[in-house]
């Protein structure tokens, strides 16, 4: 045999290459495998943000009520409802729809109206005076009384109604300055109304007891009376009559709801 026929074969050309296309296919498929396995996950598309509606404009806020340089139509709104010169006397008076708003405000808490209604202030000053042997009020001093209450008396009280609801914007602008919150002046006015129309009018003198300069009610229920209530006492019987029954055909004319209805903060 010559030696030609005894050395090996030389490899086949695709035996040779079969190992290299081996790897490279495992390379590729470990290689896919890790790009599957080792990516990081794509984040989710964001949202598309949505379109907020425009919000509406607020409505414009009433113009505020002006209280300046109102007493002339003030005055004369009011002038029609007396004729008696001493309520032309108090229309004299500056800033009335604040002087109404705080004495209002001031008698529906029991408290004493003297500041803003200081042109109702009597002439003269108070006297106490025995009688069966116990201190009361004098009758001159309830006298002092006699204008107040003519003038009150003298009110129309359905031109009152009237003048009223034309005031009204007026009043509650002069009213919102002072009062609690919630309440409204037709409840002020009724809370005021109503104390000063549930003081029992006495049936004899109320005795007086000394108390420093000036004096209290012995009766412990009539000197635990706020100070509006104790104004209307002061007036004495006939007028404390006159005066409530047209406070209650005010309140009437007026439409205000019952001290009751408006008994609220």
């Amino acid at each position: 045999m010559s030696p030609s026929e005894n050395a090996p074969l030389p490899p086949s050309p695709l035996r040779s290459l079969r190992w290299p296309l081996g790897i490279a296919a495992a390379v590729a498929l470990l290689g896919g495998s890790s790009y599957f396995l080792l990516r990081t996950p794509e984040p989710p598309p964001a949202p598309t943000p949505a379109v907020a509606e425009p919000t509406p404009p607020a409505p414009p806020a009433p113009p505020a009520v002006q209280l300046s340089g109102t007493d002339a139509r003030v005055r004369e709104l009011l002038k029609g409802l007396s004729s008696d010169a001493d309520f032309a006397r108090w229309l004299a008076s500056e800033d009335l729809a604040r002087r109404f708003a705080a004495s209002a405000n001031l008698i529906a808490e029991g408290q004493s109206p003297r500041m803003p209604l200081s042109f109702m202030a009597p002439a003269g000053t108070f006297r106490a005076t025995k009688r069966h042997g116990h201190l009361v009020t004098s009758p001159e001093s309830h006298t002092r009384y006699d204008g107040v209450t003519r003038v009150i008396s003298s009110l129309d009280a359905k031109r009152a109604g009237q003048v009223y609801q034309e005031l009204k914007p007026l009043l509650d602008a002069a009213h919102a300055e002072l009062a609690p919150p919630g309440r409204s002046l037709d409840a002020t006015l009724s809370r005021a109304i109503g104390r000063l129309t549930r003081v029992p009018v006495p049936r004899t003198a109320p005795e007086l007891t000394p108390k420093g300069a000036l004096y209290a009610y012995a009766d412990p229920d009539l000197e635990a009376l706020g100070a509006a209530e104790k104004h209307l006492l002061r007036m004495g019987p006939e007028n404390m009559r006159k005066v409530q029954a047209k406070l209650t055909e005010l309140a009437a004319a007026l439409g205000l709801p019952s001290p009751e209805q408006a008994r609220v903060p």
